[in-house]
């Protein structure tokens, strides 16, 4: 049975940094070389906090300490302080200082060669002193970094539908069938997506939001898509298609301009007739969550200007 201390002995937030690292798989030694302290101190740093919970959080492994099972428990609930402190330091000093501020703004890799850096120039000019954290990923790490509160702000493909997340939609961004060059259908000015039902495709992995836009169009045209090569960048998908490995749902390539400049792929890449080929970009953050004011101002400025990137 688990005694409870009757008198608490305040764990400060340094303290929790210091258990963080070594939970999160760094060493003793390490861990204190960093922060400048001596091993002994470090160790009695920890042991406090073992009396402070009541029970046990590590137990040693070589030479590395790993959680018990409480341990394991107690670290889920650091994380999130240690999270929220550090917004809160944040928010200070954006309020003391709002154009100084740091913007986490998570996005789709496809995103990353038109739209994130078109959004940033703009930005920049009427805020040049505003920081970005960037982070790529596919769809289920850009709500993952969202809800855990690692970023403020995510630029997704369709709405994720999630419970604590409010999303907007921003542009609709078309999606071409990619042919290779000397393909039987490349001279034509557009094609039915039925047409290619029996052909390889080359699609992004499972996770990412193309993977699952192609996978429901093809099915959509009446056939399920027989998946020949899986990457993780568009641009890759291109040159295998280039490679004549397959066919792809892409969206073009474009450069960061204002407003971007559509780049001429390297093979075919023709509309389609018989199903709408599309995806829906938009803005997302967490809805009970306020903004700190950099953040705040940059999705001001997505919402605004995003809208007419594509405008023809």
């Amino acid at each position: 049975m688990i005694s409870m201390p009757c008198e608490h002995r305040y764990v400060d937030i340094q303290v929790l940094r210091w258990f963080q690292a070594v939970a999160g798989g760094a060493t003793v030694t390490e861990t204190a070389e960093l922060s400048h302290i001596s091993q002994p101190a470090l160790s009695r740093a920890l042991a406090k906090i073992d009396r402070e919970v009541g029970t046990p959080l590590m137990y040693r492994s070589g030479r590395l300490l790993r959680l018990t099972p409480a341990g394991q428990i107690f670290k889920t609930h650091v994380d999130q302080v240690l999270d929220r402190y550090e917004d809160g330091l944040r928010a200070v000093a954006q309020s003391v200082d709002p154009d100084s501020g740091k913007v986490p703004l998570s996005f789709l890799h496809t995103f990353g060669t038109w739209l994130v850096p078109t959004l940033l120039h703009g930005f920049r000019r009427t805020h040049p002193r505003i920081r970005f954290e960037l982070k790529q990923h596919g769809e289920e790490g850009i709500m993952q970094e969202l809800v855990d509160g690692v970023v403020d702000l995510a630029l997704t493909s369709d709405d994720p539908g999630h419970p604590l997340v409010t999303w907007r939609h921003l542009l609709t961004e078309p999606l071409l069938l990619a042919l290779p060059p000397h393909h039987r259908l490349a001279g034509r000015r557009m094609v039915r997506l039925r047409e290619v039902a029996a052909e390889p495709f080359v699609v992004l992995q499972t996770g990412f939001g193309l993977r699952a836009t192609t996978e429901k169009l093809c099915n959509a045209a009446g056939f399920e898509p027989i998946i020949a090569f899986e990457g993780e960048e568009v641009e890759t998908l291109r040159g295998l298609v280039t490679a004549g490995l397959g066919v792809s749902l892409l969206p073009l390539q474009q450069t960061a301009t204002y407003p971007p400049t559509v780049v001429p792929p390297p093979s075919p890449h023709l509309p389609v007739t018989d199903v709408e080929c599309y995806r829906d970009v938009g803005l997302a953050w967490l809805t009970d969550r306020p903004l700190p004011p950099a953040s705040a101002a940059f999705s001001e400025h997505v919402l605004k200007t995003a809208p007419g990137l594509l405008a023809s």
